[in-house]
């Protein structure tokens, strides 16, 4: 059931991720600064590695999220959330932050990236403790 549970956990926290860019698709789009097409849409959205790795990442958040959870007794939606919001805001964040600033990154890309992974660990954190 473990795997199950991870494997869930890391598609919610994609399909978070799919809905959190969708709506901040444009500002997203001017602070990334990634390569667009003729029509405004980045040039390599039919690629689908991006997804594939995006996929992929959520799942191997999720599986060591879970490990984390089993062996701090974290098993309750609110401990969940809680945990995966910490993980999120006080692990993954502060990374993004660092490489963004000394790569000369827009605060806004900081902020919607850190969001991302803020709230995206917090929905793997409230799925995994679900199961």
């Amino acid at each position: 059931m473990e795997y199950i549970s991870v494997a869930i956990a890391g598609v919610a926290g994609f399909i978070f991720g799919a809905v959190w860019y969708t709506l901040l698709a444009n500002r997203w789009m001017a602070a990334s600064g990634v390569p667009l097409d003729e029509s405004g849409a980045p040039a390599n959205r039919s690629d689908p590695v991006p997804y594939i790795t995006s996929l992929l990442g959520a799942i191997l958040v999720a599986g060591m999220m879970r490990h984390m959870f089993v062996l701090s007794g974290i098993d309750t939606v609110d401990k969940g959330l809680v945990s995966g919001l910490g993980i999120g805001l006080f692990l993954v964040s502060p990374w993004i932050a660092t490489f963004y600033s000394f790569g000369a990154r827009p605060r806004s890309l900081i902020l919607i990236d850190g969001g991302y992974a803020t709230f995206g660990c917090m929905v793997i954190g409230i799925v995994l403790t679900l199961f």
